[in-house]
């Protein structure tokens, strides 16, 4: 059980890692930011949350060679 509570851990911390480069003025501005996986976030959990992220209307995933993920997204006009 410890390894599940440690994994959610390190999923929660990953998830936070990368909602902070998401909510940061430049991104906001740009509408655009580039995250990259820690040599210390397991390849599974990093997958799964590059999925999350890409469900979500409005938002498109690129997948550099560098290892790189650019996030765009748009913000839907109020009608």
């Amino acid at each position: 059980m410890a390894t599940t509570s440690a994994s959610r851990d390190t999923y929660a911390r990953m998830g936070l890692r990368v909602q902070k480069i998401i909510n940061s003025p430049t991104a906001q501005k740009a509408k655009a930011a580039l995250i990259f996986r820690l040599p210390d976030e397991p390849v599974d959990e990093w997958e799964q949350l590059l999925e999350e992220i890409d469900e979500n209307d409005n938002v498109t995933l690129a997948y550099r060679d560098d290892g790189g993920v650019q996030i765009f997204w748009v913000v839907p006009k109020e009608d």
